[in-house]
């Protein structure tokens, strides 16, 4: 057996994933990561990176530069353009990042899951009746970002960003191990509420949510840096212009996006339990009037 299959083979026992993942200082060795990712040291940087490789399948070979700075510069790495066309059909939502679909669905009154069995409520993730009264009835889907992935996340369509709200919390990690474990585990991380409406005037709203390792939350639209060390105002107005396919921001590690549309949006063909999705690729489609 590989070293890699052996790691796997470790990791993949549910009690030891979650020790070893969650029964730790997690506050604490988040902002150690937030530190140690950004030494700009050729030898860290190696070192880390190979650690990185034998815990993942990282695949550097889309990546725009070959040589990184830091740690952080290969969490954050772009990739070369045009590897992430995004949909062009108006009527189609599309995914904001690489990920892998979780739970998805109909959202039931206020009421969504986290996974089969495991509701949580919208109030509590949003933190905003009114906000939660656009979403009443509508459509979630739940966007898993693994460490190896892009990080990057990008608009889902023509849209215009009216308000952004940060929410502090805790950092779980958000991974299907804890999902079963940690109940509400979405509504007590730390969080970025992204308030939008579509160029056709339907609310989008965009939930990114870090996770263990995530130092923080980088919108660009803000020029902000969102993470545990934000103080003063944690509500940002704002007119953001964004046309489907602008880079929003990143994850300084992976973490999970919760999309939210009204329901008379459906899900596509390729949305199921478990599949992976580019950025790009169609999740909701608003049928004809």
């Amino acid at each position: 057996m590989t070293v890699r299959g052996l790691i796997s083979s470790i990791t993949q026992q549910e009690d030891l994933n979650f020790l070893l993942t969650n029964r730790i200082p997690r506050a604490a060795v988040t902002r150690f990561m937030g530190w140690f990712s950004k030494i700009e040291n050729p030898i860290v940087r190696d070192l880390s990176i190979a650690c990185w490789r034998l815990f993942s399948d990282l695949d550097l070979s889309e990546a725009k530069k070959t040589e990184f700075k830091s740690l952080h510069d290969c969490f954050t790495r772009e990739l070369r353009p045009g590897l992430r066309p995004f949909d062009p059909d108006p009527a189609v939502i599309a995914s904001p990042s690489d990920a892998i679909i979780g739970a998805h669905g109909r959202i039931e009154d206020t009421k969504l899951f986290q996974i089969k069995g495991a509701p949580y409520a919208l109030l509590d993730l949003l933190g905003d009746p009114a906000l939660v009264e656009r979403h009443r009835n509508g459509r979630f889907i739940t966007l898993r970002l693994t460490s190896s992935m892009y990080h990057r996340f990008h608009a889902p369509a023509d849209c215009r960003i009216e308000k952004v709200t940060f929410i502090h919390g805790d950092v779980w990690n958000v991974n299907p191990i804890a999902l079963k474990r940690v109940e509400r585990l979405f509504c007590k991380n730390e969080r970025a509420v992204l308030q939008a409406r579509l160029a056709t005037g339907e609310p989008l709203t965009l939930v990114p949510v870090a996770a263990i390792l995530v130092a923080s939350i980088r919108l660009h639209f803000l020029n902000r840096t969102l993470n545990a060390q934000t103080r003063g105002p944690v509500t940002f107005p704002c007119d953001a212009s964004a046309t489907k396919g602008d880079e929003l921001g990143w994850f300084e590690h992976g973490s999970t996006i919760i999309v939210l549309t009204p329901d008379r949006f459906e899900f596509c063909e390729n949305v199921a339990d478990g599949a992976r999705i580019r950025a790009g690729e169609p999740l909701f489609r608003k049928p004809a009037a």
